[in-house]
């Protein structure tokens, strides 16, 4: 597809991995909407990007009725939207059972079950449904990109994050099989460990060992993943498929 027809809808978009993938395709030429939870954080974010005329709107993905409002929004901002990158997420983690000698300590209560649930995958369900029923409506050919995790397989003190990771990447792969008939190809992104905002706030010590046990002895950078979804909008035969951009790890 071609960037510069292209009106995408970054969820997370005005921050770090939302924020590069955002800014890497608003350069090569596409229109971007970006949703997210602070109106301050979008309009900074929107002031940086190059190109345009962008949009943003405020919403919590895991609200269906904000979601439907939202994309709504975005697609009268942006004449149509024909691109969706599914980026927000958030972490709750715990170990399911943490117990001493017998005794048990504490238990991933079901409110961070939920909560992880809600965001990382009813939320890439809501709108991916708002994105594609619209592109079927313009009858216009799309793409979305939903980003998983290496995690998807299985990750010490993640039950609730590994169970939406894998999630989404299995709607991903249902979705490019039910949307391929409307011209929508639908593509899942796995990173492993990036250097993002939230890593820059981990001690030195924990990032140190994070990065030993990469073979490529390095965090990947945000500009790498933007870069991977480029690639995946531009290349309009990839679908249905997982890219795990994580520097040779395996979880």
């Amino acid at each position: 597809m071609e960037l510069s027809l292209m009106k995408i809808v970054i969820t997370g978009g005005a921050r770090g991995l939302g924020l590069a993938m955002a800014s890497e395709l608003a350069g090569a030429g596409a229109r971007i909407g970006i949703i997210d939870l602070d109106r301050e954080s979008i309009d900074r974010a929107l002031e940086t990007l190059p190109g345009g005329p962008h949009a943003g709107f405020t919403a919590d993905v895991s609200d269906e009725d904000a979601v439907v409002q939202a994309f709504d929004a975005l697609d009268d901002s942006l004449g149509g939207i024909n691109g969706l990158i599914n980026n927000a997420g958030i972490t709750r983690d715990g170990l399911l059972v943490k117990a001493r000698d017998g005794q048990i300590e504490s238990r991933m209560s079901l409110e961070q079950w939920r909560a992880v649930i809600d965001v990382n995958l009813t939320g890439v369900f809501l709108c991916g449904r708002e994105a594609a029923s619209r592109m079927i409506e313009r009858g216009a050919p799309g793409v979305i990109i939903n980003i998983a995790s290496i995690s998807r397989h299985g990750n010490f003190g993640q039950s609730n994050y590994t169970a939406a990771k894998a999630g989404v990447a299995a709607m991903t792969v249902s979705w490019a099989k039910e949307l391929a008939r409307h011209g929508i190809r639908s593509v899942s992104i796995s990173p492993g460990f990036v250097d993002t905002e939230l890593v820059a706030q981990m001690p030195e010590k924990a990032v140190q060992r994070i990065t030993s046990q990469v073979p490529l002895q390095r965090l990947g950078t945000p500009a790498e993943i933007a870069g991977t979804a480029r690639f995946i909008i531009e290349n309009d035969y990839i679908s249905g498929r997982d890219f795990a951009i994580d520097g040779g790890l395996r979880l």
